[in-house]
């Protein structure tokens, strides 16, 4: 199975920004909807369809963008105006495979200090 790799986290004051990105092991084909999650209970937080199509929680829509490199390896999350409740681990997985309960990797800490 493709193992997915996350980075890019860090510690960064409100109002700030981060760009997040996924590595995956080998190319996934873009008709696989992929998303970014959060938190144990692994909210989702953006998510980019086969079709480019993309869509954001209400949380994070206008600050928060995903996209996916020409390479088909790697997938980002800009993340800007970061507020201390976008505190967590974030993960990267497939809209599918994260469907059906994981597997998930060990994500990313993105923590945001007041």
């Amino acid at each position: 199975q493709v193992q997915l790799v996350e980075s890019g986290g860090g510690l960064v004051q409100a109002g700030g920004s981060l760009r997040l990105a996924c590595a995956a092991s080998r190319r996934i084909s873009t008709i696989n909807a992929m998303g970014w999650y959060r938190g144990e209970q692994h909210e989702l937080v953006a998510a980019i369809m086969g079709d480019g199509r993309t869509s954001y929680a209400d949380s994070v829509k206008d600050r928060f963008t995903i996209s996916r490199d020409s390479t088909g390896n790697t997938w980002y999350l800009e993340m800007n105006s970061l507020k201390p409740e976008d505190t967590a681990v974030y993960y990267c997985n497939g809209l599918e495979v994260a469907a059906t309960g994981g597997p998930w990797g060990q994500g990313t800490q993105v923590t945001v200090s007041s």
